[in-house]
């Protein structure tokens, strides 16, 4: 037998790179859909641009909660961020170059990225977008939200299915269940439903899309409140023992620093879970007398939050994620700590507390 029938065959060129790209596809998949899912970050892929490199790029928000656009990202070795009206530097001017620009100059304004307040502000912004797949949230974060979703939307299956328990792993089950009842007693309750709500019984499964997208909406806000909260109140604990220190204790105004992050985490995160709570009774009571009028009004009054629930959630993230990226698993000494506080963790704390402020009032929802 010769010497080149021993050796052991070397897969395919082709195969090994199809495999290599569809690895690397996965990777830039999951990479796109967790900025998709994000509360700061924008793929600017999504918006109507003429320039590819800014079609390459994204939009975030940074820790003192001023917008960037993030050029290139390599890792360790560093990313290329800027400011919108940089931007011009890079590029020879043209009316490609000044159309793209009147575009980010207003989203740059914006409080968040996350898919919900986005829908609210580029129909405000007359910015039509191509795909509207770009607007929902990734198979794998509605997924995730199940648990959420299923508390929200908890009256509705009672009223389809009277009570009956369901398993429900994912939210196309969830929407499935009311597009395709197996049950005569569902079909009686769907066309129960219709008539309450004055529509056909083929319009049903359409009203209940969108009922549950309102839902998906509060499930995804609520489940990054519910990953903030702990994190704040880590914050807002090691805070204390910072001010606790000798050596810290002798720095100009860092006292008064303390009382004041502390007194805006606090406002901001009672008044917003007071919203929650709100929404949450809404939901639980709005099967009692359900009508066109009463949903409608249901929905506009939670697409009324949107932005500042998502301008509020997405600047705590930014603020919790800058101080655990600098500080996590034991790094850093109360000093450093505490001249971080003092020059990067109290700036667009502000901001944040003005956008809580800014929200509708907590009476128009009861």
């Amino acid at each position: 037998m010769s010497e080149a029938a021993t050796q052991p065959e070397e897969p395919e060129a082709p195969e090994a790179e199809q495999r290599s790209a569809a690895k690397s596809q996965s990777i830039d998949q999951a990479l796109h859909d967790g900025d998709r899912d994000s509360l700061h970050t924008l793929p600017l892929s999504l918006l109507p641009l003429n320039m590819p490199s800014l079609q390459r790029a994204k939009m975030l928000k940074d820790h003192h909660m001023k917008t960037m656009v993030e050029m290139y990202n390599s890792g360790s070795a560093g990313s290329g961020r800027m400011e919108v009206e940089a931007i011009e530097n890079l590029f020879d001017d043209s009316e490609e170059l000044q159309a793209d620009l009147d575009i980010l100059r207003p989203m740059e304004l914006l409080h968040s990225y996350d898919v919900y307040s986005l829908r609210i502000e580029l129909r405000r912004l007359g910015i039509t977008i191509a795909d509207q797949a770009g607007l929902q949230l990734s198979e794998r974060r509605a997924k995730e939200l199940t648990s959420y979703m299923t508390e929200f939307t908890r009256p509705l299956l009672q009223q389809i299915y009277g009570g009956s328990e369901a398993k429900i792993d994912d939210m196309d089950q969830l929407l499935a269940m009311f597009k395709s009842p197996d049950k005569g007693e569902a079909i009686k309750n769907l066309r129960m439903i219709a008539d309450k709500l004055g529509i056909g019984l083929l319009d049903v499964p359409m009203f209940l899309e969108e009922y549950g997208d309102v839902f998906l909406s509060l499930a995804y806000y609520k489940g990054a409140l519910d990953e903030i909260i702990p994190r704040v109140t880590n914050f807002l604990d090691e805070l204390e023992e910072i001010n606790g220190n000798y050596q810290v204790r002798q720095m100009p105004r860092f006292d008064e620093t303390c009382e004041t992050l502390q007194s805006r985490f606090n406002d901001i995160t009672a008044s917003i879970t007071g919203r929650f709570e709100s929404f949450d009774r809404n939901s639980k009571t709005l099967w009692d007398n359900i009508n066109p009028a009463t949903f409608q009004a249901m929905k506009e009054t939670i697409e009324a939050h949107y932005v500042t629930i998502g301008g509020v959630l997405c600047g705590l993230m930014v603020k919790m994620d800058s101080w655990e990226n600098k500080f996590a698993k034991g790094r850093g000494g109360p000093l450093s700590k505490a001249d971080f506080i003092m020059s990067e963790m109290r700036m667009g704390m502000n901001y944040i507390y003005k956008i809580e402020q800014s929200a509708p009032s907590i009476n128009d929802l009861n």
